[in-house]
């Protein structure tokens, strides 16, 4: 295995990619995860994931290099200053029984490894957020991969969640609460601002 880590994913980032796959639910949504190694001393070190930027809903997009690119620079000039790097990213397959990592989710995490070499992917779980919004269940509907060894993406621990935790166990009652104001319809993409510059 490589070099182990714990997540920790504030409730901002949580609920933010959460609203983006409910903004779009018959696409694949996804985004980059922003935060800082926390405490690289610890065993295992932290990774705390602070916030989450989404990119596009749209398939054909993010797998061109030269829009990743550009969409990496565009979050890394915006969080440098905040003392914080582009840790990862995010994926929700459009279907609702899909829950395997897609090729284009584990390129993406490689591109992002080179950088950030305990860097995450965190793979939405559609049935589990499905739950979440109704308030059945307080589990994480993400599940954690991370690169291992032989430069494969794994899903980390048995059940995807021993690594992960939510900062704020609350954080699927405020997403079930964003849900029922309609929260998600001023999630704004990367696709969303290219089609209209305003957003």
């Amino acid at each position: 295995m490589g070099v182990e880590c714990r997540y920790e994913v504030s409730q901002a980032a949580y609920v933010k990619l959460g609203l983006h796959a409910l903004k779009y639910p018959a696409a694949p949504v996804n985004g980059l995860l922003v935060g800082r190694l926390a405490d690289a001393s610890s065993s295992p070190a932290v990774v705390s994931i602070v916030d989450a930027v989404p990119l596009s809903h749209h398939p054909h997009h993010l797998p061109l290099l030269p829009t990743l690119e550009l969409a990496l620079t565009l979050v890394e000039d915006h969080f440098t200053a905040k003392d914080l790097a582009v840790v990862g990213y995010y994926h929700a397959n459009p279907r609702r029984d899909d829950a395997d990592l897609p090729p284009v989710a584990k390129r993406v995490g490689d591109h992002i490894f080179r950088y950030f070499p305990r860097s995450a992917v965190l793979l939405v779980d559609n049935k589990k957020l499905e739950e979440a919004v109704k308030g059945k269940s307080r589990d994480p509907f993400v599940q954690l991969y991370t690169r291992d060894s032989s430069k494969s993406w794994r899903q980390a621990g048995s059940d995807g969640n021993s690594q992960l935790a939510l900062k704020e166990p609350s954080t699927n009652v405020v997403l079930a609460d964003h849900v029922t104001t309609k929260k998600w319809e001023k999630i704004v993409d990367f696709d969303d601002h290219l089609d209209d510059i305003s957003k």
